[in-house]
């Protein structure tokens, strides 16, 4: 779990070259007091998009016309001096944000380490920021992710890896929770996986119900960590 395990394998989010690659959740309730609540569920099939699934590569032509298109609606002078990048700006953008459509995070964990190690593995506070597919804006903050390995473990910068590139595209927290949870799950077939984010959602505090400060708390837990209460209370104790 040392540096030895943070080799450098490509980064499509960072701008490096990407490689093409041939569940229990938690939904959060957010009282109009502002208040965080967390509500566990059961598995959730049919999670679109997949975060296997890579997309083509966008059209900046076309969201450039977009934008000017809007700026127009609004009332703006998209020929105006301070204006005339502006759709340029915003396609490139939009091309950063979505980054991750065009990945494969599975990637990240496909190179293990073999090691009788069967505690606990948790990385905490691993920063994302991600777009609210809803409205189109920007909702950051931190995901926690653990795992009880089956006789192997992955770099330790990998799970930081797969948080960026699954954040980098039009998403839910709730969604984002479980798809991390499940390419854990699915690649490295570990004994239990917990994941747990925390985020800030500018759809609500600079629009809307416009409540600054609220946070919003989101986990899906597979396997030992799903079925084991104690288990499950350890390692979210040691999250906080």
């Amino acid at each position: 779990m040392a540096d030895e395990y943070s080799d450098d394998d490509g980064d499509c989010i960072h701008g490096k070259a990407s490689l093409p690659h041939g569940s229990g959740s938690a939904i959060d309730v957010l009282g109009d007091s502002g208040q965080t609540q967390l509500v566990t569920s059961g598995h959730s099939s049919a999670l679109p998009p997949s975060p296997r699934e890579t997309r083509a590569e966008p059209d900046l032509p076309r969201i450039q016309r977009a934008v000017r298109e809007i700026l127009s609606a609004i009332g703006e002078n998209p020929d105006r001096e301070g204006l005339q990048e502006t759709p340029a700006r915003v396609a490139r953008m939009f091309a950063e944000l979505t980054a991750g459509l065009r990945c494969d995070p599975a990637r990240h964990l496909e190179r293990v380490f073999p090691e009788q190690y069967d505690e606990l593995v948790l990385v905490k506070d691993i920063s994302f920021n991600s777009m609210c597919e809803h409205h189109l804006l920007p909702f950051m903050g931190v995901a926690h992710i653990g795992y009880l390995p089956r006789g192997k473990v992955v770099g330790l910068s990998k799970l930081a890896r797969i948080v960026d590139e699954i954040s980098h595209q039009p998403q839910v927290q709730e969604r984002m929770t479980q798809q991390i949870a499940d390419l854990m799950q699915s690649v490295l077939d570990p004994k239990g996986v917990i994941v747990v984010l925390e985020a800030t959602h500018t759809c609500m505090t600079i629009r809307g119900i416009r409540k600054p400060g609220s946070l919003t708390i989101t986990s899906a837990v597979r396997g030992l960590f799903k079925t084991n209460q104690a288990s499950r209370a350890e390692v979210m104790s040691l999250m906080k």
